[in-house]
């Protein structure tokens, strides 16, 4: 969400990936909302980016965040989250089970993560159930507390329009990162 008022000192700014934030999203963020910005990616694929506040200072979120067994704590559909391989360049194995309408989707990749410290995870497909998939979490200093925004774009291997796909980043990914902040907040 671009802040219209870049230019006025009266608006104080954020700046993470790019994004600017007026005092209104800054507020909604510390309030608990999480703010998405959704965009094309293929035809069959989504891409989304969202943030979320986090009232913890961020060397402990990061700490949390890449304690990548735990993601099956922070996303419900996450049902194996491994380190298969450590050093510079982390591999991780996930495996996720998602149910629609009438049928029920398994699937699972292989990543490989890099992490700038304190700063930035990115995640790229090295093999799985997906045509693409690359995300990345980053974390800056908010207030007294931490500002996350994780991006994600994917295309499946199952031929769903993309329409479906944002949509249904749109309605899970809040929820999703809801569960993340409450089980990182509860293990502080």
């Amino acid at each position: 969400m671009p802040n219209s008022n870049l230019k006025n000192p009266d608006y104080p700014t954020l700046l993470l990936s790019d994004t600017f934030w007026n005092q209104d999203q800054q507020r909604l963020l510390m309030q608990g909302e999480i703010l998405l910005k959704t965009r094309s990616h293929t035809s069959w694929g989504g891409a989304v980016t969202a943030w979320m506040y986090v009232p913890l200072v961020r060397p402990h979120v990061w700490q949390q965040i890449t304690d990548y067994p735990r993601w099956v704590q922070y996303f419900p559909d996450i049902t194996k989250s491994e380190i298969i391989s450590k050093g510079d360049v982390k591999r991780l194995y996930q495996a996720a089970q998602k149910a629609f309408l009438f049928f029920t989707a398994q699937v699972e990749i292989y990543v490989r993560v890099v992490e700038v410290v304190g700063q930035q995870v990115q995640f790229r497909m090295e093999k799985g159930s997906f045509t693409d998939f690359q995300a990345s979490l980053e974390l800056k200093d908010m207030g007294n507390g931490t500002l996350l925004a994780y991006t994600v774009q994917a295309t499946p291997n199952i031929p769903i329009p993309s329409i479906f796909i944002e949509q249904a980043m749109n309605l899970e990914l809040p929820a999703n990162l809801c569960k993340m902040r409450q089980v990182l907040c509860n293990h502080q």
